[in-house]
């Protein structure tokens, strides 16, 4: 097998992503579109959402099993929140590739804006000191599943800085436990809409291999860091969200200037 300059940048674009996400715990996923496009040269944004998806999904798996482990998640909440966003997660992702890739990669780019001011604001969990699914939060649960799986697929992403927010309003769990219930999600959504796009041959799967190796050897990284730099931990999340947002309206500026042309 042939090992070009675009394997090269695959395997580093995917390093990118699992050191942000072992360094500062999420919002990494966000980049695998932007850096498969514009980094790695995949030509097609579809392509380039497919193949990160499923990259993704194997990368929260993997986090997953440490917090399955750890007793980080509730699993009837999870289950719950994971099966109803799938149904989003398939119509959103059918959307999506229905949707024209400029205007595809404009609307991602309004997007990662959004999600690097959520970043930037501290994130609290709920208080409650027992999380059951009930007449009142079920309801709640799926609801908020449905709609966060459906923006999860239609743009390809992990969504877990929606889902983990979407857990909290529902069922007012701790933030460590919706952080980690939020990882079945992510995976759950991931695998849904790349499940979509391969039905239409739009995942690279050469690419899935080298981005996905990329990840596990920058999560290695990130978490051995994520140790040394405990203290500095929101500056380093502050900081990535203003990543985040350049990039964002790079993007946001780039698709004007296309969609205009």
């Amino acid at each position: 097998m042939d090992f070009g300059t675009a394997d090269v940048l695959a395997i580093f674009a995917g390093s990118l992503v699992g050191l942000s996400l072992g360094v500062i715990g999420g919002g990494g996923s966000i980049l695998a579109v932007p850096l498969l496009v514009y980094v790695v040269g995949v030509p097609s944004p579809h392509v380039a959402i497919g193949t990160s998806a499923i990259a993704v999904a194997l990368s929260a798996f993997a986090n997953l099993i440490d917090h399955a482990r750890r007793g980080n998640v509730c699993w009837p909440v999870a289950l719950v929140f994971a099966v109803c966003g799938m149904v989003g997660a398939a119509l959103g992702s059918t959307l999506g590739k229905h949707t024209d890739g400029q205007k595809l990669l404009f609307l991602f780019g309004m997007l990662m804006i959004v999600v690097a001011a959520s970043m930037a604001m501290r994130r609290e969990g709920g208080h409650a000191a027992e999380v059951r699914l009930d007449r009142r939060t079920a309801p709640r649960t799926a609801i908020i599943g449905l709609l966060v799986g459906t923006v999860a697929g239609f743009f390809g992403i992990g969504g877990g800085f929606l889902v983990v927010p979407g857990l909290v309003a529902a069922t007012a769990m701790p933030l460590i436990l919706a952080i980690g219930s939020s990882l079945v999600s992510v995976t759950a959504f991931g695998l849904t809409t790349a499940a979509n796009y391969a039905l239409s041959d739009l995942v690279d799967w050469r690419l899935v291999a080298l981005f996905f190796s990329g990840s596990v050897i920058g999560g290695l990284a990130g978490a051995r860091l994520a140790h040394a730099l405990a203290k500095r931990k929101r500056a380093l999340s502050i900081l990535f969200a203003v990543i985040v947002a350049a990039v964002g309206v790079y993007i946001v500026v780039r698709g004007a200037i296309a969609l205009a042309g």
